[in-house]
C-alpha cells in the first residue's frame, strides 16, 4: 500500500495507544505487527504511543491502519476488526472523559432513553472537538440523530473507495450509544464519506434501539 501523506491534524497520543492495544487484543501481537508494518507504521512496533493527551497521533496514521486492515483481511474481515477496535477505543478511554463523566451518575441513569441520547451523543462529539483536531457536530431529526465528522481521521487522504469506510468511527459510536443508553444497541450507518468525495463523514443513528 502506498503511504498516506501526513495530515498535520492529530488525535491525542492516548487515542492512538488505545486503538493499537485494541487491535493487539483482537489479532495478537504478530497480527498487530503485520498490520503496522503494512501501514508503514513500524515506528509503533513494540513502541506504542505514550498514554498522554498531547496531540501527536496523526490522522494519516489511523487512516493507514484502516487501509492495512482491509488489505490484509479483505473488506469484510477488515470491517469487522475496525468495528471491534472502535468499540474497544470507547470502552477503554472515552467514557472516562469529563464531558461524559456525568453520564454514569444516578440522575442520568433514571432519565428516559431519548433524553439520554439527546445529552450523551453531543457529549461524545464534544470530547473529540475539545481534545483532538476532529471537529464533530450532532443534529437531531425526527427519527434519527446525524453525527457529522468534519475532518475525519479514519479515511484521511483516501479517494480509492466505492463505499463508506469509516468503520472504526461506527464501532466507537455503537459502543458509546450502548454505554450512554444503559446497554442498548443502536443502528449506525455511515451515509456520507469524505473518501467518496463528500465534504464530510456523516453517520445516521436511529433513535430506536435494535430490538
Amino acid at each position: 500500500m502506498s503511504p498516506i501523506q501526513k495530515a498535520g491534524l492529530y488525535y491525542p497520543s492516548k487515542f492512538g495507544l488505545i486503538t493499537i492495544k485494541a487491535l493487539e487484543d483482537v489479532m495478537g501481537k504478530n497480527g498487530l505487527n503485520a498490520i503496522l508494518n503494512l501501514a508503514s507504521l513500524n515506528i509503533y512496533v513494540d513502541n506504542y504511543p505514550p498514554d498522554s493527551l498531547e496531540k501527536s497521533f496523526d490522522f494519516a496514521d489511523l487512516s493507514s491502519i484502516n487501509v492495512a486492515l482491509e488489505e490484509m483481511y479483505g473488506p469484510r474481515g477488515g470491517r469487522g476488526l475496525a468495528l471491534r477496535a472502535g468499540r474497544a477505543t470507547f470502552a477503554d478511554a472515552l467514557r472516562n472523559f469529563g464531558a461524559l463523566a456525568g453520564v454514569g451518575d444516578l440522575a442520568f441513569k433514571v432519565l428516559p432513553l431519548q433524553a439520554k441520547l439527546r445529552i450523551g451523543i453531543p457529549a461524545m462529539a464534544k470530547i473529540f472537538s475539545q481534545v483532538s483536531d476532529q471537529l464533530s457536530t450532532v443534529e437531531e431529526r425526527e427519527n434519527e440523530f446525524v453525527y457529522t465528522i468534519h475532518q475525519c481521521p479514519v479515511c484521511w487522504g483516501r479517494s480509492d473507495v466505492d463505499k463508506p469506510v469509516c468503520f472504526i468511527a461506527v464501532g466507537l459510536l455503537q459502543e458509546g450509544l450502548k454505554w450512554v443508553s444503559g446497554g442498548n444497541e443502536f443502528r449506525v450507518n455511515e451515509s456520507r464519506c469524505i473518501a467518496l468525495g463528500d465534504t464530510v463523514c456523516e453517520f445516521i443513528i436511529q433513535k430506536e434501539p435494535i430490538a
